[in-house]
């Protein structure tokens, strides 16, 4: 699936409640960033847990998790009007850039992208 579809998709399920409709884009776009971070501390919890717990890393949990990180991102990108197949080609550029080769250690020290 790509990007913008996922983006569209995504954004059928954002909250749209009428006791939430004097929500502004602000606090719409600050409660999906703390969903973000949520769910992000939730796949870092996973991981660490299978490796340093010794639990094994449980793919189908984390895959979720990967999942619910990924919609607060489009949310927040459908909350502040940015569009989450651009800001995925300027990472790659940016990336292109700053790694010309793939990555190395030497590239990550001196970063040309960065003045």
């Amino acid at each position: 699936m790509d990007a913008n579809k996922f983006q569209k998709l995504a954004a059928r399920t954002l909250i749209k409640r009428p006791e939430f409709e004097i929500l502004d884009q602000e606090i719409m776009a600050v409660w999906n960033a703390l969903g973000l971070t949520g769910e992000a501390g939730e796949v870092a919890d996973l991981i660490k847990k299978g490796i340093f717990h010794h639990h094994g890393l449980d793919m189908p949990a984390i895959e979720k998790e990967l999942g619910d990180t990924l919609w607060y991102l489009a949310a927040i990108c459908t909350t502040l009007d940015l569009d989450l197949s651009k800001i995925m080609e300027a990472n790659i550029e940016k990336l292109r850039i700053r790694y010309p080769n793939g990555y190395s250690s030497d590239d990550s020290k001196c970063r040309v992208d960065v003045n």
